[in-house]
């Protein structure tokens, strides 16, 4: 009688010992899905534990108390974000008008009688002065694009948008001796792209190569969607390239920038759903958009 007396306490301790384990780990699946959730969206709500399990409850305790940390820094990041937004279109803003007005007595006095050595510094003005007004006016387009304006996709072909960008700045990559080697599939690729955010994300990029390029420039367009960028730049390295795409980052060879150009490129690109990447495998740097189909 004893050995089945303990043989029923014991499976009834294995029974208990099952549902409670079954127990804890529902509550730390429903923890996790939790968590996920939380993270993913913009909700205030708490993570809630199916259990009075002391452990399950002080970790679901512990987490929230951390989500409302994240929150508070998320909440603060995003204020300051607006904040500096808010700051540089005001800054560019004013820039403006006195830049036009010096613009206008600089072409004013280029008009006049001016002895050579005048005539120089007036030119080494005119320069500091147009450089000053691209500035401000990437500035001004990067607060205006941080705005989230709504885009306006259509139907449009990734090859013929390519050709037009190339066309455009073809001058300028010939000045600095660069004579792009295109590589284009025979068929259209279309996708669904605001025009404009597309002209700008291409032309941004090709005006990278035209700081970075040592002199070479390959573009390759596939069939799915991917335009690569590819140029030998001896100046970067990895670290360098990880940043290329931060706010205000500039390399000491690219002077008069604002280090915006690929930042505002990869924002139109990601308001788009592409995503615009960089690798560098010495000396070749590689900028690679991907358009989903």
């Amino acid at each position: 009688m004893l050995p089945w007396l303990l043989c029923l306490t014991l499976l009834a301790a294995v029974i208990t010992l099952w549902v409670k384990t079954r127990l804890l780990q529902r509550a730390f699946d429903e923890i996790s899905a939790g968590l996920t959730e939380r993270l993913e969206e913009d909700t205030n709500t708490l993570i809630a534990v199916p259990t009075r399990d002391a452990h399950a409850m002080r970790l679901a305790s512990r987490l929230n108390g951390q989500l409302r940390l994240l929150r508070e820094q998320r909440r603060r990041y995003l204020n300051g974000d607006r904040e500096l937004r808010d700051a540089v279109t005001g800054i560019s803003h004013d820039l403006r008008t006195p830049l036009t007005a010096i613009r206008g007595y600089l072409d004013l006095m280029a008009r006049e009688d001016l002895t050579k050595e005048a005539r120089r510094y007036l030119e080494l003005i005119s320069d500091r002065a147009e450089a000053m007004t691209r500035l401000t006016e990437e500035l001004f387009r990067y607060s205006v694009i941080q705005s989230s304006r709504p885009l306006s996709p259509e139907l449009t072909d990734l090859r013929a948008a390519l050709e037009e960008a190339v066309a455009g700045l073809y001058a300028a990559l010939r000045s600095r001796g660069i004579e792009p080697v295109i590589s284009l599939p025979e068929a259209p690729v279309v996708r669904s792209v605001d025009r404009a955010a597309l002209a700008r994300v291409l032309g941004n990029i090709l005006g990278n190569a035209l700081k970075y390029s040592a002199g070479d420039l390959e573009i390759a367009l596939t069939e799915d969607g991917e335009l690569r960028f590819t140029n030998t730049a001896p100046g970067l390295d990895e670290v360098t390239v990880g940043r290329l795409f931060d706010r205000f980052f500039t390399v000491e060879a690219a002077r008069g920038s604002t280090g915006l150009g690929l930042a505002i490129a990869r924002t139109l690109a990601e308001q788009m759903d592409a995503t615009l990447t960089a690798s560098y495998t010495s000396p070749r740097l590689t900028i690679t958009l991907k358009f989903p189909k």
